[in-house]
């Protein structure tokens, strides 16, 4: 009796398994993993001179499905439509500079850190907006991403700032102070050294300070527990064998990339 009792229990869990076949059975069936990413996010994700989208999120979502034995796809998304992709289902996860925060953790499920960094700010060199402090003066004209951790963090640091919010991918604060449209910008600092690079040097005076610490991390849904435990341990795999330092180093850590991208 208790045999069969345990064979019937090993059947019902056997068909339990396969009835919960999960996303990672998804990807693999499927063939492909679909990403979402930033259109134009510098160093993370951008599409370079020879036209190729390259980045340190992108190469680290290539190795994830090389890994996983499959394609990749990059789907390209504005800033505020990375979230809205993964969770109407056009992206298996996302990978950019994102802060978990929060608010962000009670749509989307985060990883754990890939790395850690902090919003800073920015102006015009040669501008009276030197240091922090003078960003601080009522009426400055701070531009900021909309939906960016920055966002959150100039209203906070700036409350008598008129902060303009822009739609789309780091590029646009940069312009908006090269061009006079904002006095100053709040940016993750990592993204902010990237994208000056599209400058000519000089152009930009990045304060010393960082007006917070915030650590970054890839994304997926609540619904896709399988594939969010196979992406923590790909992360942990890649900074043990050194492939996640070496991708930082490389696009984040120094100015090497510019050089070839």
């Amino acid at each position: 009796m208790i045999t069969k009792l345990f064979v019937a229990g090993i059947a019902m869990l056997g068909m339990s398994v396969a009835a919960s076949a999960g996303t990672l059975d998804d990807i693999t069936k499927r063939g492909e993993l679909r990403v979402a990413v930033q259109t134009q996010g510098p160093p993370f994700s951008m599409v370079d001179q020879a036209g190729k989208r390259t980045g340190s999120a992108v190469e680290l979502a290539e190795l994830m499905a090389k890994e996983m034995g499959v394609k990749i796809t990059f789907l390209d998304f504005d800033w505020d439509g990375l979230i809205p992709a993964l969770l109407s289902s056009k992206a298996d996860l996302l990978v950019a500079d994102m802060t978990p925060t929060l608010p962000r953790a009670m749509k989307v499920a985060f990883t754990k850190p890939f790395m850690f960094t902090g919003s800073t700010v920015f102006a015009k060199a040669g501008s009276k907006f030197g240091s922090i402090d003078a960003c601080k003066a009522a009426g400055t004209k701070i531009a900021v991403l909309l939906g960016a951790t920055g966002e959150k963090v100039a209203k906070e640091t700036f409350p008598d700032a008129d902060i303009k919010s822009y739609k789309g991918g780091g590029p646009l604060l940069l312009d908006a102070v090269n061009n006079g449209q904002a006095d100053c910008g709040v940016n993750d600092v990592s993204a902010v050294k990237g994208q000056q690079a599209a400058y000519p040097a000089g152009t930009f005076t990045i304060m010393p300070e960082t007006l917070s610490k915030e650590p970054l991390a890839f994304a997926t849904r609540y619904d896709e527990q399988d594939l969010l435990i196979w992406m923590n341990l790909f992360l942990d795999q890649v900074a043990l064998d050194g492939r996640l330092q070496k991708n930082l180093d490389y696009w984040v850590n120094s100015d090497a990339w510019k050089k070839e991208h």
